[in-house]
C-alpha cells in the first residue's frame, strides 16, 4: 500500500521496484537501499565493458551483488563481484569504501549502479519516554505518513487523535509539516514529552476535540481510539469520520473493525486498504478521499 502511494505501483511480488523517482531511501521503513542505475546490459561481459568506463575520481569502491534479483550461490555472487570489480579503474576497499556499487541480475539483463543505503532512523524512535502498549509501531506510523502525504512539499497534515505522538515523530523526522491534537490531557502531556525528547517542537501538539477543529489540511492521519477507556459508539465514530471529511480532502484511517459502510456514509470513498498486525492485534488501514 505504501509502495503504491509513493511510486504509483507496487513491486508485484518482486524483491525490488523500478521507478524514475529518486526518493531518499530512508523514507520508507520497508526499503533497504536505492540503486541509481548507471549501466544495463544483456550479459555480464558487456556490463564489464561498460563498468570499465566508470570514472571514480580517486574514490575507493567495492562491488556488491544484490540478492533482490536472480539468486546465485555464495561462490557465484563473489565471482561476479570480482569479475566486474576487476574492470573498474580505481582502488578497491572492502570494509569502508567511498562508494558501494550494486550489481543486480534481472530476468533478462544485468544492471549496475551506485547504492544508497537506508539509515533506519525510525528504530531510534522506539525509545520514547511514553508509549501505549497497543500504539502504532514506528514502521507502521512512518508508512501511514507516506501513504497520506507521498509528496509532502508545500502540504500540511494533521493527526487529530495523536495519542503519544508516534505518527507526528515519524512525519517530523521526514520534514513533513504536521500538527497533532488529542482530547486526552494525559496523551498531550506524553506526546509533548516525546516530541521534546527527539528535538521537535512540542507546541505542534495541542489539546482539542477533532469534531471541533477549524481550518483545512491537505491530509489527515486518524488512528481511531480503540482501548477499553475509549470505546466508541457507532454514532461517535460516524461523527469523527464526518469531521475527517470536513477538515481534509484525503485521509488515512486506522480502525480495529470494518468501516466500509461508515466511510461511505460519511461522504468518503476508499482508494486503497490493507491490514497490519502487532502480535494478535489486527488493524485495518483505509486510504480515503472526499467524495466530490
Amino acid at each position: 500500500m505504501e509502495q503504491r502511494a509513493l511510486f504509483g505501483h507496487d513491486a508485484e511480488g518482486a524483491a525490488y521496484l523500478e521507478s524514475p523517482l529518486r526518493l531518499a531511501p530512508n523514507r520508507s521503513p520497508y526499503v533497504q537501499l536505492r540503486l541509481d542505475v548507471l549501466f544495463a546490459a544483456p550479459s555480464l561481459a558487456e556490463l564489464g565493458e561498460m563498468a570499465a568506463t566508470l570514472e571514480l575520481e580517486g574514490r575507493t569502491f567495492k562491488v556488491r551483488y544484490l540478492k533482490s534479483g536472480q539468486r546465485l550461490t555464495y561462490e557465484g555472487e563473489r565471482g561476479v563481484e570480482r569479475q566486474i570489480g576487476a574492470r573498474i579503474r580505481g582502488i578497491a576497499e572492502m570494509r569502508n569504501p567511498d562508494i558501494t556499487l550494486g550489481l543486480l541480475a534481472r530476468e533478462k539483463d544485468w544492471v549496475f549502479g551506485i547504492c544508497h543505503h537506508a539509515e533506519p532512523v525510525w528504530l531510534a524512535h522506539k525509545a520514547k519516554p511514553h508509549n501505549y502498549s497497543t500504539g502504532l509501531t514506528t514502521a507502521v506510523a512512518r508508512a501511514l505518513v507516506n501513504i497520506a502525504l507521498p509528496r509532502p512539499e508545500g502540504k500540511r497534515g494533521i493527526d487529530p487523535c495523536c495519542g503519544m505522538g508516534n505518527v507526528l515523530i515519524e512525519a517530523l523526522s521526514m520534514g513533513v509539516d504536521i500538527v497533532g491534537r488529542d482530547i486526552n490531557p494525559l496523551a498531550i502531556r506524553g506526546a509533548r514529552s516525546n516530541l521534546r525528547h527527539f528535538g521537535f517542537q512540542e507546541n505542534r501538539v495541542q489539546i482539542g476535540d477533532m469534531n471541533e477543529l477549524e481550518g483545512a489540511y491537505d491530509a489527515a492521519i486518524v488512528d481511531l481510539p480503540y482501548n477499553l477507556c475509549s470505546v466508541l459508539s457507532v454514532s461517535e465514530r460516524q461523527r469523527m469520520l464526518e469531521s475527517v471529511r470536513r477538515i481534509a480532502p484525503k485521509a488515512v484511517i486506522v480502525s480495529t473493525e470494518p468501516l466500509e459502510q461508515e466511510i461511505a456514509d460519511a461522504g468518503l470513498s476508499i482508494t486503497d486498504h490493507c491490514t497490519v498486525s502487532k502480535g494478535n492485534f489486527v488493524r485495518l488501514v483505509w486510504e480515503v478521499q472526499r467524495k466530490i
